[in-house]
């Protein structure tokens, strides 16, 4: 019986660690032209990452070394939070360490490894850490994962937030950057804190910075994770991790990693209660190790059958190759009634969009590309294999595609209040967006942008944001849409230049239209002209003022400003119901982003925060007026809708 007993206990034990462990895979990057690393640089990278764990020592608990020589030196960084065993510590960086060799074809990766007695980290690198902090924070890449279930309280997820929870976490915030600006003999770099939900339950929460960072830098990487946490997924769940390349944060309904004390009084809740018999108490940590393993292998039987499911290596070149994304073309002909005109919801340069119903009852959108539009059928590939891998609230969901003899075809969810142009421009619907919807549309907007910029898998310039690509859905949460003109680029680029512009005029910033250079800072010019718009209730690409036809919409902006009368701009439908304070900032922030030099615009990251904090200063404007630019603006406003790339080949100079 004792034996049993101890069997019983060693499997709970080891199922509680798996479930306690939160290890996630080593963040590999990609983004110093360093590719791929030499020979020799790989022997220093092992080398180094090798002894990093023997180094960390207390009481310190943090090491900070090179080896190498020239373009061959490798960095490398291993710290644990000052509360940990000297042992656990290292267990952890050995663990760590060990993951980081699984990228062995790239300069640099890092690791967050925080289980249910330590928390640690490492990285290695090509470049010196005190130099790169110098230069700002490094935000990306970005790991995130939450547990679905969420925090049950009595108050609603609002009020919960706006009365305990967003105190809780500035507090934090403000106590981690400030800890990372101590004395040297003194720094602890990390905050934790106990958020008391009822007499028997708790969150508790761990915000880190490596030592490098500057009490602001600290603060700032903090503050960019607790805005992902607001606008992601992991909103008011029971636990989670946000962690970037410098700054981490984890939240829990349990202590964790070694960084809560375990003798605390209103800990006791969590031990077994004494009334139990000892058997009855073992008789259930059995029970619960044994579904634990059962569900455990039903998940991995799962994942199995997944992968096997994945078709052979010859599908269609920039098609995603999971079977489940392939629709058979009888099935979107039934969920269309073949294509019938009453089902068509809008046509595009690239074809017809039209409305299905599967047989399971899901309402879907059926884009069918146009079998005369030759340059569409790499646009379809283009937009097929990019939105695959695209998730978010802020994005139109791709279900899946069909290629069959000269069909190519999309098929998105379904968002039934169409595109935002049918209600910004048409006069019998202007009235049904008031202020709060307007406002949402544009924070929603802007999250969806900054996805694209920095958080998605890829770093993707959509090159068409405009206000028929903004769809709506029933709660009018906007959804960026048609990423037929997107472009990725390599996550060390800036910009890229091409001969080929595209995308629709009024919209697209004056160095793409004229020089042919693109990059983030030209979707964030698109951005504060469709900003405009929405206040406005006026297109840009036909706006005209009564005495000056020349103008358009942004000069008609930045004259208003400039004579002290932004709120000249409003939309009539509006009357006087809106918060002036909060539409002046957001003329401000579309004037920022609509300069005429792209250095000075900001960049999606600073547009959100200062769409979604007052606190923070806004910049004086400059002029978005670019000079040379008029003599093109007779023959430009001539083309309709998107423009014509030989058209823009003719006059970009050269």
């Amino acid at each position: 019986m004792r034996k049993a007993k101890k069997i019983s206990l060693s499997i709970f034990l080891f199922v509680l660690i798996c479930i306690k462990a939160v290890a996630f895979s080593p963040l590999c990057i990609d983004d110093n032209g360093f590719e791929p690393p030499s020979i020799l640089y790989k022997t220093y990278s092992r080398d180094i990452l090798s002894n990093l764990f023997s180094n960390v020592t207390a009481p310190r608990f943090f090491y900070n070394a090179s080896i190498g020589q020239d373009e061959n030196t490798v960095y490398a960084m291993g710290m644990c939070i000052t509360k940990s065993e000297p042992t656990v510590c290292s267990d952890c960086i050995k663990a760590a360490t060990d993951e980081l060799k699984s990228c062995p074809n790239q300069a640099e990766a890092y690791k967050w490894r925080s289980a249910h007695n330590a928390l640690c980290f490492a990285r290695y690198s090509n470049r010196s850490f005190s130099r790169t902090s110098a230069l700002g924070i490094e935000m990306h890449p970005l790991y995130k994962e939450w547990n679905s279930n969420e925090i049950k309280t009595d108050l609603t997820l609002e009020s919960f937030e706006e009365t305990k929870w967003n105190s809780f976490i500035r507090n934090l915030v403000t106590k981690a950057s400030n800890e990372s600006d101590a004395l040297l003999s003194n720094r602890k770099y990390y905050a934790t804190g106990e958020l008391f939900l009822t007499n028997f339950q708790s969150v508790y929460a761990l915000m880190q910075c490596i030592p490098v960072l500057s009490s602001e830098l600290c603060g700032s990487c903090l503050e960019a994770s607790v805005l992902e946490y607001r606008t992601s997924g992991c909103r008011g769940t029971q636990s989670g991790i946000i962690a970037r390349p410098r700054c981490f944060f984890r939240w829990d309904m349990q202590p964790f990693s070694g960084a809560f004390d375990p003798d605390r009084k209103d800990l006791k809740h969590i031990q077994p209660s004494k009334k139990i018999s000892t058997t009855i108490f073992i008789a259930a940590v059995g029970l619960t190790a044994l579904l634990s393993f059962v569900l455990s292998a039903v998940v991995l039987v799962l994942i199995f059958r997944r992968r096997k499911s994945n078709p052979p290596p010859d599908s269609p070149k920039g098609i995603p190759t999971t079977y489940s994304l392939q629709y058979d073309l009888k099935t979107i002909q039934a969920a269309t009634c073949t294509f019938s005109k009453s089902n068509m919801l809008g046509q595009g340069g690239f074809g017809e969009v039209f409305k299905g119903l599967l047989q399971d009852g899901s309402e879907i959108a059926v884009k069918r590309l146009s079998k005369e539009s030759a340059q569409g059928v790499q646009e379809f590939k283009n937009e097929t294999s990019l939105v695959a891998k695209l998730q978010h609230r802020n994005l139109v969901g791709v279900l899946g595609f069909c290629m069959e003899g000269e069909e190519k075809i999309l098929v998105y969810e379904f968002v039934p209040n169409k595109s935002l142009d049918q209600f910004l421009f048409e006069p019998t619907k202007q009235g049904q967006l008031d202020w709060a919807k307007r406002n949402k549309i544009i924070v929603g907007t802007a999250r969806g942008i900054l996805y694209l910029h920095h958080d998605s898998p890829l770093k993707i310039i959509h090159r068409d944001l405009k206000a028929s690509n903004i769809l709506l859905d029933a709660d009018m949460e906007p959804k960026v849409a048609d990423f037929g003109m997107a472009r990725i680029l390599r996550v060390d680029q800036s910009r890229a230049d091409t001969k080929r512009v595209v995308g629709t005029y009024g919209y697209i910033s004056p160095e793409y239209l004229m020089h042919g250079q693109f990059s983030m800072k030209s979707d964030v010019y698109s951005f504060g002209v469709l900003v405009l718009e929405i206040i406005s209730g006026k297109r840009n690409s036909n706006f005209h003022e009564t005495d000056d036809s020349g103008k358009n919409l942004v000069t008609h902006a930045w004259k208003h400003w400039r004579n002290g009368s932004p709120l000249e701009l409003v939309d009539s439908e509006l009357g006087k119901n809106y918060q002036s304070n909060e539409v002046i900032r957001c003329i401000h922030i579309a004037l920022l982003c609509v300069q005429n030099d792209p250095e000075q615009r900001p960049n999606s990251l600073n547009v959100i925060l200062m769409l979604t904090s007052n606190s923070i200063t806004l910049p004086v404007p400059q002029s978005p007026i670019y000079e040379g630019m008029e003599m093109f603006l007779p023959l430009i406003k001539s083309v309709p809708g998107s423009i014509n790339d030989s058209l823009i080949d003719d006059i970009v100079p050269r």
